[in-house]
Parts: C-alpha cells; structure tokens; sequence
C-alpha cells in the first residue's frame, strides 16, 4: 500500500511539473476514435472487473496532463497494471496527447 501512495504522489509530482501549454497538445476529435479501445472498460458507467475485482476510474473530465502521466508511466512499467501496460505499449506519444484531449474535454 505504501508504494502504491508514494507511486501515485510521484505521479503527481510529474503531472505538476507539466507545462500547461503541453496540455492543449492534443487533438480530442482524433482522440475520441483512437480511445475506442479505451472505452470498452472506461466508458461503462460503474464498471467494475471482476477478477482481479476493482472499479474501472472513469476518465471523461480528467485533467488531460493526468491522463498522458499516467499512460507514459504505465507504458513504461513505472506504474503497475498489465492490462494498461499493454494497450499503453501500443502507444505513441501523440496519441496519448490526443486521447488526453478526448478524455479531458468529454464527460464520457
């Protein structure tokens, strides 16, 4: 538990440290097609896995900085969950942009 509180606190700490002009990077129409993927589990409402169980966070509304953080350190194993490690492996550094921009500007 104690690593998953210092891992999110550093997380933030890089979110912080991004400057909000690489926030509007992003392009939310070509986003919303390459989240497809993303809204299998994303974009249920109160979804819950069932094994391991969990709640799915939803994204629509989240700071986009949050969102490209978080893909970047699942990508590269910083942060831990094998299923976003590897849909994040398959990602470009724009189109983590790009679906930050979705996510960011939309209540899905």
């Amino acid at each position: 538990m104690k690593t998953r509180y210092i891992t999110s606190l550093a997380l933030l700490a890089a979110v912080a440290a991004v400057p909000v002009s690489a926030v509007a990077a992003g392009d939310a129409a070509a986003g919303k097609i390459k989240s497809f993927t993303c809204m299998g589990c994303h974009g249920v409402a109160s979804y819950n896995n069932v094994y391991p169980t969990y709640k799915v966070p939803k994204l629509g509304g989240q700071h986009a900085n949050y969102i490209v953080a978080a893909l970047q350190a699942y990508k590269s194993g910083q942060r831990p969950h094998s299923t976003m490690q590897a849909q994040a492996k398959t990602l470009s550094e724009q189109d983590m942009q790009d679906i930050a921009a979705f996510f960011a500007q939309s209540g899905e």
